[in-house]
């Protein structure tokens, strides 16, 4: 009996365990996306990517004009996922504060701290570009290190903690634009678009302004104990060297384009930053779970490469006159790069 025979019987119950939870797992996830489509109408990948993020435990920036249904799709898995969830509607006169919390004197008890709406589970940051710097930096902190300063104290966040934050893309007028670190946080960045006339007319009958959520009846499929599971195991999901070198090459063509022929690479200002491998590495994962593998094929990267590297991308002076956008770019990376 050769060594390699005797490994793989060595690990077949601990693999038949591990398929079974992935199979499970993606069959939660399919309950919760059957559920949130009750709600929202005609935003399928979109809803796939934010399950995505949310195993990769990482945050989501979307791009939409008002009114098609981001803070509801955020309401709906917040409430079939019974995971606390806050709104913050983002201002140009908004303090740091707003987002974090105070330390305030009261002559009965002293000081105390009141703690903002950055304390929760789910976090719909709307209109983040609304907001100065200074507040954007809250939030982006609060992301990146899990936990918060109030005065002289740091409190940790809660687990786990998700952000869904939208830019709106119409007006002009008291915008920030999000500078390319703090851009870098995101795991994904999503363009939500209008739904087909066909979808539109379900939105008819399913519109929040007729009924309330709690019309609806959604019904809890899962809550935040199984969602760190589910993280754990998406970890856990094999990715093989090869497939590693594959997505090194696809990183290394948005900063050197020439080497594998790109030729909208003449449009790229700057390429992906190292947490671009990184959220490819780990997004790749998630959607092999999603589609109930154990382990990662070139396809599921293919996948998930346009989110993980939409606003990663910095288009120059010439492709912006041009309206090159990234995604055009991303294809011709994804059809350029051979799969190792």
């Amino acid at each position: 009996m050769s060594k390699s025979k005797t490994i793989q019987e060595k690990n077949a119950p601990e693999m038949h365990m591990d398929t079974q939870r992935i199979h499970t797992a993606r069959a939660t996830f399919a309950r919760v996306k059957n559920e949130i489509k009750q709600v929202v109408v005609g935003q399928d990948k979109v809803v796939d990517a934010l399950l995505r993020a949310m195993l990769c435990n990482g945050h989501v920036l979307i791009e939409g004009v008002p009114g098609i249904a981001k803070t509801l799709l955020m309401t709906s898995l917040a409430e079939v996922m019974k995971a606390d969830f806050k709104r913050i509607q983002f201002t140009p006169d908004m303090l740091p504060s707003d987002i974090t919390g105070i330390k305030t004197y009261d002559p009965k008890k002293g000081f105390t701290t009141i703690k903002g709406p950055v304390f929760t589970n789910f976090v719909l940051a709307d209109e983040i570009n609304r907001a100065p710097p200074k507040v954007q930096s809250a939030l982006l902190e609060a992301m990146q290190e899990y936990q918060v300063t109030i005065g002289d104290e740091t409190f940790p966040l809660q687990r786990p903690f998700f952000v869904l934050a939208t830019q709106n893309t119409v007006e002009s007028l008291g915008v920030y634009d999000l500078p390319a670190a703090q851009l870098d946080r995101f795991l994904f960045k999503l363009v939500m678009g209008y739904p087909t006339p066909e979808e539109e007319k379900l939105v008819l009958h399913r519109n929040i302004t007729l009924y309330s959520l709690s019309d609806f009846n959604l019904h809890r499929v899962t809550d935040l104990k199984e969602l760190a599971e589910m993280q754990n195991l998406t970890k856990s999901i094999y990715l093989s060297s090869q497939v590693e070198e594959y997505i090194v090459s696809i990183i290394d063509a948005t900063r050197n384009p020439g080497k594998y022929n790109v030729e909208s690479g003449k449009y790229i200002e700057e390429g992906a930053s190292p947490r671009a491998s990184i959220g490819i590495y780990i997004a790749s994962k998630a959607q092999a779970l999603l589609s109930g593998n154990t382990f990662v094929t070139p396809e599921h990267v293919k996948e998930v490469a346009a989110d993980v590297l939409r606003h990663r991308i910095i288009v120059n002076y010439e492709g912006q006159a041009e309206r090159v956008n990234q995604d055009a770019i991303i294809r011709e990376i994804l059809s350029k790069v051979p799969v190792t």
